[in-house]
C-alpha cells in the first residue's frame, strides 16, 4: 500500500499546525454534515479534522471521531463511520499519495463521504517554501480522481474556488 503521507511532508504539517491557525474552517460544514447524518446515520469521521471545529459545532448529539495525522493525540489510525467528513485536506494531500488517501476514505465510509476541496492557491506557505495547497485542480479534475473510488450522489461549485461533493463509497 502506497503511504498516506510523507514522513517529510508529516513533519511540515506539524510545524505549520503548531505555529499558526491552521485546521480552522471544518465548522463551516456542519449543516451540510447535519443534513446528510439524518436517517439514522450514527457514526461520523472528521478525517483531517484540524482543529475539531466541525466536532465543536455539531455538538454532543453527533458522534464525530476526529482524525489528523499532523496532531499529535488524533493520528491514531481511525475506525470506519457511517458519514466520513474530508474538508479542505485533500488539495493539502502530496500527489503521490492522493490515490492512497481517497481509498482510504471509500476504505472508512459505511455509507457516504462529504468532500470538500479548495482549487486554488492557499495563503499559507509551507516550511519548504512551497504553498500549502500541493494539488491546485479544478472540479472536473477532482471528479475524475473521485470517480475511480465513490459514486458522486451531489456536487456543487463555490464562486470558483470551491467544489464540494457528496458520495458513496465503491468497495472493491
Amino acid at each position: 500500500m502506497t503511504s498516506l503521507i510523507s514522513d517529510d511532508y508529516l513533519a511540515q504539517q506539524r510545524h505549520l499546525h503548531s505555529t499558526s491557525e491552521y485546521g480552522i474552517v471544518g465548522f463551516k460544514w456542519a449543516e451540510t454534515v447535519r443534513l446528510i447524518s439524518q436517517s439514522g446515520r450514527k457514526t461520523i469521521l472528521d478525517y483531517g479534522c484540524g482543529q475539531q471545529t466541525l466536532k465543536s459545532v455539531l455538538g454532543p448529539a453527533f458522534k464525530v471521531a476526529c482524525y489528523d495525522p499532523a496532531l499529535e493525540g488524533l493520528d491514531d489510525p481511525p475506525e470506519p463511520a457511517d458519514v466520513v467528513v474530508c474538508t479542505d485536506v485533500l488539495e493539502h494531500v502530496e500527489p503521490e499519495c492522493l490515490d492512497a488517501v481517497l481509498a482510504d476514505l471509500a476504505r472508512l465510509a459505511n455509507e457516504l463521504v462529504l468532500l470538500a476541496v479548495h482549487t486554488g492557491p492557499a495563503k499559507k506557505i509551507l516550511p519548504d517554501g512551497r504553498n500549502a495547497h500541493l494539488i491546485q485542480e479544478g472540479s472536473r479534475w477532482w471528479m475524475r480522481k473521485f470517480l475511480d473510488h465513490f459514486e458522486p450522489l451531489k456536487s456543487e461549485w463555490y464562486g470558483g474556488k470551491e467544489f464540494m461533493a457528496i458520495c458513496r463509497p465503491i468497495k472493491s
